[in-house]
């Protein structure tokens, strides 16, 4: 009788489910989604991939060669099938030579080493020829803290220069703009400046002239790089070439507090990092939130922010007294003084304005105190203007869904606006309100503004409506306070305070509780997550919510 002898049982391959690909990052299977560049696969499942060029928001040139790896392909039989180890996935056939990673999507079955010998010496070479002709500028670069270079430097490069001959020159200091400055000797040529002014701003006007190691950037003759998303070119560059010039040699960036929050300069509001540090903003950036901003804002946004360190801003409460002049008191003064004068009044006697600049808490509270004094005329300050196709909305306010929402505005904000301000101009309204809007600018004249009973006024810098004010309460600017706002498309995102109330002004919220309360009685709100409850409790929209469970990427409203 003979034995037999069975055969082993051939591998079963391991099958990815659908949407999914199989693919070996430094020696361990892992499955990613198809159409993922092998950059962002193995920086993820493996060790981060150095890179320069590529950047996730642009197309990628695959011109810096940091990102060198090694790649294989499976290994395959006589019968052109791929030959499987014992858990099920191909044997890998590693290519002699090392690929970049940033230009190529992941495929089923290839594998991928971000670590070896061959990828260490190929990174050094790579980071040896981008600073043969780089200056050695660190100390006095705008970029230190948050360079690439100084980074991959000490990680991948190989601690000394074996250059020994002179150093390119190349022009420096160059005013490509209005708001940008390069600095082309510092230029590693990664051409994200010049992907994004083409592919995002839609501005195609930069450029690389000259060749070999006298390559240059420059605009295209005749032209500026004036459009309104330069500055984020600073952002993305990953050296200090390019600088912006309100920002250049004002602050170390190590120096920085970094607070999170949105812009409020229209109703996108793009998702920000404020930099402040001694109670002074130096600068504020694009933070990532790929539901609002992707990681972009425009150059108008940025640099909103100034005049919150305007030398006129109001920083304390005034009474205008008989004879006319102004007296300083303090903010409980002020508030008392103003619940006593709106108190002679009937509704249809006061006027309103709030603005769509508010809070969602600040807006809350405005419609309790129209509610309160019965007011009858009343609308926000409706700021439409031209989009961009980008990030720029139609509409100029932050928080117009917030105003229309308590019922401060109506369909078309701002329609009724100038109906107040007539009849202010007509003497029809003996009191009038105005939350962070001059009356002036929607066309009250300032001599009707004077002959007013009443003109309490809540605002930032000075205006007609601030000179012909009965009271005059100095109130928070967005970096100030906390609260949350709607943008355009119903999301709820949250500000965060950033630097402190200059001299003795008041956070608006807290400044509209005590007139309430001065005019109504206590209200028993304590905080602002206090307000933001009672909103809550009020208004469905935000039930469950908090602003702590806003989170720094907001939530979409139902």
């Amino acid at each position: 009788m003979s034995e037999t002898t069975s055969t082993p049982a051939a591998p079963t391959p391991v099958v990815a489910p659908p949407g999914l690909v199989n693919i070996q990052v430094d020696g361990k299977w892992v499955q990613v989604p198809k159409g993922t560049r092998v950059i962002e696969a193995v920086s993820k499942h493996g060790t981060y991939v150095p890179r320069y060029c590529y950047h996730p928001k642009l197309s990628a040139p695959g011109n810096c060669r940091m990102c060198l790896i090694e790649m294989g392909s499976p290994k395959m039989g006589p019968d052109r099938k791929p030959i499987l180890d014992a858990a099920g996935y191909p044997e890998i056939a590693w290519m002699p030579r090392p690929q970049i990673c940033c230009s190529t999507d992941v495929s089923e079955g290839m594998g991928y080493r971000s670590q070896s010998p061959l990828v260490d010496e190929c990174r050094k070479g790579v980071m040896e020829f981008l600073l043969i002709n780089h200056p050695l500028d660190c100390p006095i670069c705008d970029q230190a803290g948050e360079c690439r270079l100084q980074e991959f430097s000490v990680e991948f490069g190989r601690g000394e220069s074996r250059f020994i001959e002179e150093k390119v020159k190349k022009p420096k200091k160059v005013e490509l703009g209005p708001r940008i400055t390069l600095d082309d000797e510092r230029c590693i040529m990664c051409s994200r400046c010049i992907r994004f002014s083409k592919e995002i701003a839609h501005d195609d006007v930069l450029g690389f002239t000259q060749r070999g190691s006298h390559t240059v950037l420059t605009a295209y003759p005749g032209r500026k790089f004036d459009n309104n998303y330069s500055l984020n070119t600073v952002d993305i560059c990953p050296v200090g070439a390019l600088t912006s010039n309100d920002f250049r040699f004002k602050m170390r960036v190590w120096f920085l507090k970094e607070t999170k929050s949105f812009c409020t300069s229209c109703g996108t509001g793009c998702n920000t990092t404020i930099g402040s540090r001694e109670n002074v903003i130096y600068r504020q950036t694009p933070r990532e939130n790929n539901d609002v901003n992707e990681v972009w804002m425009c150059d108008h946004g940025r640099l909103n922010f100034h005049y919150l360190q305007d030398a006129k801003r109001l920083t304390q409460p005034l009474l205008r007294l008989p004879d006319g002049r102004s007296e300083e008191v303090s903010m409980a003064e002020a508030v008392r003084e103003a619940a006593a004068q709106l108190r002679h009044f009937k509704g249809e006697e006061i006027g309103l304005l709030a603005s769509g600049r508010m809070t969602n808490e600040e807006l809350f509270l405005a419609a309790k105190l129209k509610r309160i004094l019965g007011i009858e005329h009343y609308d926000i300050v409706g700021r439409p203007q031209q989009p961009d196709d980008i990030l720029v909305s139609d509409d100029g306010n932050p928080n117009t869904r917030g105003a229309q929402l308590f019922k401060l505005t109506g369909e078309s904000p701002g329609r009724f606006a100038p109906v107040v301000a007539s009849k202010v101009n007509d003497g029809v309204l003996k009191a009038l309100i105005c939350l962070g809007e001059d009356a002036a600018s929607i066309g009250a004249k300032p001599e009707a503004l004077q002959k007013l009973s009443s003109l309490i006024v809540l605002d930032l810098l000075p205006n007609a409506s601030t000179a012909a004010a009965t009271v005059v309460l100095p109130g928070a600017a967005f970096a100030e306070k906390r609260g949350s706002m709607i943008n355009v498309k119903g999301r709820l995102q949250r500000l965060n305070q950033a630097i402190r109330l200059p001299g003795n002004a008041g956070d608006d919220w807290e400044i509209l509780r005590d007139l309430i309360a001065a005019l109504d009685g206590g209200n028993g709100i304590y905080t602002i997550e206090d307000l933001f409850q009672q909103m809550a409790a009020e208004h469905p929209q935000f039930a469950g919510l908090s602003l702590s469970k806003i989170g720094d990427l907001g939530v979409p409203l139902p």
